[in-house]
């Protein structure tokens, strides 16, 4: 049982819902007869993602409706290893859902049911632990949560009271369906990132927050704000990440593609490990590109987070050259 006097190591802010996945591959939704259902939401992948990597003290601070869906998440984030403690239930909105369409290699269109707003939207500074996010080791958030109010007041107050500390992780988490106008994103995120210590975002994302799309010039932008890592994922071209005193360029790990839409909050949560452990940059993204490409070989997400020793066979593979031999069960080679 979770010890609620003690402020968990790993604390993130930001969506929940139900992921409904179709369980026929390359049709339309207008086709497909069967389902299975995850739990979803980025925020709280990110957070079942370090929980399997051996973290036992995460939760995350969201919301859902006082309906059938929302207890169900409340007992599927205990069962993965994440505290519901600040998770809030309100009878005035339903709980979120979530349809994809899987179309692999990389065609995955989603298909939110959050309108006009979702219970993670509607959070304010007095809903939230603001003293246990002040202290936690890892306090992870994202884009989606400053796109409505009052969410955007509360992460404003939230990263305020917390200060530049070490970690606080912005995953840039750009979808344009959330937004009524880009711009208004592009001064949100650099609000933001003045409290920012660790960003993780796609080349599409930091054009967004920074202006640059070209992977290096974006790095470098995101370190004049005073981040202290910027990591860009850069698709088939793998992941950047600099500091400034260093650079690192990982290729991507390759595996064949069963669903990608759960690779970005494995590499997340495998941030949030190497952030924790204190690894180098370079195995922090070795690592963490190892843990994407294992959950894109998977149908789903937050039950398909990879083990520490999944992750090393991976890793190690990549090093002898003998991937066939290394990967875990479940994961197909990308010829």
């Amino acid at each position: 049982m979770t010890d609620t006097t003690i402020t968990p190591e790993v604390i993130t802010m930001g969506r929940i819902g139900v992921d409904l996945y179709p369980l026929q591959t390359g049709v339309g939704l207008e086709e497909v007869t069967s389902f299975g259902k995850f739990l979803g939401g980025s925020a709280t992948n990110v957070a079942a993602a370090a929980a399997r990597l051996g973290h036992g003290s995460v939760a995350t601070v969201t919301a859902v409706g006082d309906d059938p869906f929302g207890r169900w998440l409340r007992a599927e984030m205990q069962r993965l290893g994440v505290s519901d403690r600040y998770v809030e239930t309100t009878d005035q909105l339903q709980t979120p859902i979530t349809f994809c369409e899987i179309f692999p290699p990389d065609d995955f269109p989603l298909y939110f049911y959050r309108r006009p707003t979702a219970p993670d939207l509607q959070l304010r500074p007095y809903d939230v632990p603001m003293r246990d996010i002040v202290d936690s080791k890892i306090f992870w958030f994202t884009g989606t949560g400053l796109s409505q109010e009052p969410s955007y007041w509360t992460h404003a107050v939230c990263l305020e009271n917390r200060g530049r500390k070490d970690h606080t992780v912005f995953d840039l988490d750009w979808r344009d369906m959330f937004w009524r106008e880009r711009h208004i994103a592009s001064e949100r995120y650099a609000e933001a990132l003045k409290y920012t210590t660790v960003a993780v975002g796609n080349r599409e994302e930091c054009e967004v927050a920074v202006g640059e799309r070209e992977p290096e010039r974006a790095a470098d932008a995101l370190l004049e704000r005073g981040v202290e890592v910027a990591i860009v994922k850069q698709g088939p071209k793998g992941t950047l990440a600099k500091t400034k005193d260093e650079r690192v360029e990982v290729p991507p790990t390759k595996a064949e593609t069963v669903n990608g839409l759960g690779a970005g909050d494995a590499f997340g949560g495998s941030i949030v490990d190497g952030l924790l452990r204190g690894l180098s940059l370079d195995e922090m993204i070795r690592r963490a590109s190892a843990a994407g490409a294992i959950v894109a070989s998977r149908l789903e997400c937050s039950t398909a987070m990879p083990t520490p020793d999944e992750i090393d066979q991976v890793v190690k593979a990549g090093h002898t050259g003998t991937l066939e031999q290394k990967l875990p069960a479940n994961t197909t080679i990308k010829r």
